[in-house]
């Protein structure tokens, strides 16, 4: 016989297994609304929610986002998501790809000292802020081939190095990415520097290409024996 759906969970059962889901996953994922609607319509689904976080099992780190109730025993204060996670979570809401700024990039990688003191991310959806505790965190709408790349450390890169500009491009940078990149992600890193403006894509084709070999000189006329010949 199949399995009745899950959709027939009736109300009193519902906030144990959304907890049960909750708990299931990795602790500090922040979910939303839309990852319990295989368990009950939507204000179902809600209510259930707003009794957990009224019970202390949840919190609400944003407007329809849901995190379990973290504590740090040691110190005994509460966990809060990351920004990052949160950002996460409502790109994957909203059905948008997002990734850190330049210059956050750069910190990251180890190519700048300087921590952005705001929480922003490029998004190809519609830039908004979004209310995360007593932050705003901030969506910048960019093109969406700038989010094309092939994976998030080569995504990483470009932007970083988009941020830090020609001319701060030199010798310790190149070897920094060198030290990031592995076996054959020098390749992929030159395609997908093609999204990139024309100067940033001649560095990273310059810098992480394959050496090309010396050509041989031309063959010089050989006027000398034709010389001698006549």
């Amino acid at each position: 016989m199949p399995a009745k759906p899950t959709t027939s969970t009736s109300v009193g059962s519902l906030p144990a297994l959304v907890l049960d889901r909750l708990r299931a996953g990795d602790p500090a994922h922040v979910w939303s609304s839309r990852d319990f609607l295989d368990l009950g319509p939507r204000a179902t689904v809600d209510q259930a929610l707003s009794r957990l976080v009224k019970s202390g099992s949840v919190i609400r780190p944003a407007r329809g986002l849901y995190a379990l109730h973290r504590r740090n025993e040691r110190l005994g204060i509460a966990i809060s998501p990351s920004f990052d996670d949160v950002a996460r979570a409502i790109a994957r809401r909203n059905g948008c790809r997002i990734m850190p700024t330049g210059a956050t990039a750069a910190n990251r990688l180890g190519l700048s000292t300087q921590v952005p003191a705001k929480p922003v991310y490029l998004s190809d959806g519609r830039s908004r802020k979004v209310r995360v505790g007593k932050a705003n965190v901030e969506f910048r709408r960019i093109s969406a081939r700038r989010l094309d790349a092939s994976s998030e450390k080569n995504a990483l890169i470009l932007s970083a190095l988009l941020h830090l500009g020609k001319h701060a491009l030199d010798g310790r940078t190149t070897a920094r990415i060198r030290a990031l990149l592995g076996p054959g992600e020098h390749e992929t890193l030159i395609l997908d520097a093609r999204a990139m403006p024309a100067w940033l894509c001649d560095f990273v084709r310059r810098s992480f290409g394959a050496p090309q070999r010396p050509q041989r000189p031309k063959a010089r006329a050989r006027k000398a024996r034709s010389v001698g010949r006549r």
